[in-house]
């Protein structure tokens, strides 16, 4: 890990992602899926004025805009207001190309940031598992975590029961890094989108759990999941859950 980031080459790295294919989906050009942008219609400030650009209609619009968007990376004054730039469910992959060229500090503010503001990091088809957890292994727990959390972290028993909630979206990922504390969390997870998902339950070390997030008030632990042992569907439990009519 570096001392100090190369902004320079972190630009580098933004805008070659920049120009990385636009993915269209059934509902373009409204959405689609790109490091740095989830719409194919797009703002930019055009001498002093907004100028909406249909990016999937023509190669000018799309072009004027990456154009727009270079001229942000290259003007950034540090590698936090390139991340803040990057389309959220392409954090992490922004964080795995840019690595090699971030400080500690910044990797590891970069890496807390990314994971609670991603929707699904650990279904990021760009980084692997293993890499998520060398990630975590790597990073500065004082700087992803914050003094609350740590203390929380740190007064866990040494053996601690987590939980888990998966729906049909995500039911072959139940050994993923993130559980929670609670089993009401787990079980909103398991019934939200009005699924009948199913709550998973599971031991685990203290020392293998790397990060502890309440930032979403859903009591996340990040695990190293080859560390979870007696992984199990958990027996129901009362404790104010009530699903949506």
């Amino acid at each position: 890990m570096r001392y100090k980031t190369n902004l320079d080459a972190v630009k580098h790295v933004a805008i070659s992602l920049l120009h990385t294919h636009i993915n269209e989906t059934k509902f373009s050009p409204m959405v689609v899926q790109h490091p740095f942008t989830s719409s194919g219609f797009v703002g930019i400030n055009s001498n002093g004025e907004m100028e909406l650009l249909n990016i999937l209609e023509s190669m000018e619009s799309k072009k004027k805009w990456q154009e727009f968007m270079e001229k942000q990376i290259t003007n950034a004054d540090s590698v936090y207001r390139i991340f803040m730039m990057v389309n959220k469910p392409y954090a992490l992959t922004f964080l795995k190309l840019a690595s090699k060229h971030l400080s500690f500090d910044d990797f590891s503010r970069i890496l807390g940031d990314a994971w609670v503001m991603s929707e699904n990091p650990n279904g990021d088809a760009n980084v692997t598992k293993g890499e998520l957890i060398e990630f975590f292994e790597a990073a500065d727990p004082e700087v992803i975590m914050t003094p609350e959390e740590r203390k929380q972290l740190d007064e866990l028993d040494d053996i601690v029961t987590v939980y888990r909630g998966v729906t049909s979206y995500n039911a072959d990922n139940v050994l993923a890094l993130s559980w929670s504390l609670e089993y009401d969390t787990a079980n909103w997870f398991a019934h939200r989108f009005d699924e009948d998902g199913t709550v998973y339950q599971a031991q685990i070390d203290k020392k293998h759990i790397l990060a502890l997030f309440n930032g979403r008030n859903e009591a996340e632990v990040i695990v190293n999941p080859h560390c979870l042992t007696q992984v199990m569907e958990a027996e129901e439990m009362n404790q104010g859950f009530t699903q949506s009519m």
